[in-house]
């Protein structure tokens, strides 16, 4: 069945490995994100450390590493780890990005820059601290 919209398995891993980090005080191993979410300690490993490069997370080597953030978590909104995996969001007039379309008026009724708009708008409300 398909789905109109939906995560990346990285975007889905970032959003739900920073908090799974946030709530531990001392830290988040790779083994320990991926084991409670699910997926693959390689794909973590990955995106951690794109939220590391993009200053959002410290990471310490070692048997007692791990992750743990780097900013308030109520200064960490979904839309800034979002963007950090999957790029800005663009919002768009048109779902196929066309400058001129064959019918006059866009026969979806700008649905989809609307959907966009209004997802953007909840990732950036979202902060880390409501989910601790």
């Amino acid at each position: 069945m398909p789905k109109i919209v939906s995560l990346s398995e990285a975007a889905s891993i970032a959003l739900h490995g920073i908090i799974l980090i946030a709530r531990e005080k001392k830290g988040l191993n790779v083994v320990k994100i991926a084991e409670r979410t699910d997926t693959s300690k390689h794909h973590v490993a990955k995106v951690m450390q794109r939220l590391v490069k993009a200053g959002y997370l410290n990471s310490q080597r070692g048997p007692s590493g791990g992750f743990v953030l780097r900013k308030e978590p109520k200064d960490v909104n979904f839309l800034d780890i979002y963007e950090v995996i999957e790029g800005v969001i663009e919002i768009g007039e048109c779902p196929m990005d066309k400058q001129i379309c064959p019918f006059g008026k866009c026969i979806m009724n700008n649905v989809t820059s609307k959907m966009t708009l209004n997802f953007k708008e909840y990732l950036e409300k979202q902060t880390i601290d409501q989910y601790i």
